[in-house]
């Protein structure tokens, strides 16, 4: 009696094995790597930044207000940060001959960020 029982579970677990084996068999992975460089926050919003850069850039008296950029990217890890402002002094230059690694280091340092090693502005 038991073996009766045993022929239709073993026969079900056969072709449950089967039709899992073909059905995870399918899987394509991804061609494309995800992209390491991207910044989470509003590019757009950034621009700020660019506009402290050249408050920082031109002496004057006082120092100028941290609030508007260092607050939108107080939040972000140093590289998401870096990403970021590369971003948006890239954008805001529009052709301009500027450094960036120099531009991204002062911008960094002035909100309390630092430059993470080897880190280049993405193209």
């Amino acid at each position: 009696m038991a073996s009766k029982l045993s022929s239709p579970i073993a026969l079900l677990l056969l072709v449950n094995l089967l039709f899992f084996t073909m059905v995870s068999s399918t899987y394509v992975p991804s061609r494309q790597p995800p992209s390491l460089f991207k910044c989470p926050k509003d590019t757009l919003m950034l621009g700020v930044c660019a506009d402290l850069l050249d408050g920082l850039v031109h002496i004057v008296i006082g120092s100028p207000p941290k609030s508007p950029c260092c607050t939108l990217i107080q939040g972000l890890v140093d590289l998401e940060a870096a990403v970021c402002l590369c971003t948006a002094v890239k954008a805001k230059a529009l052709g301009l001959q500027i450094d960036l690694s120099v531009s991204l280091s002062l911008l960094l340092n002035y909100c309390g960020k630092k430059v993470p090693s080897g880190f280049q502005c993405p193209t």
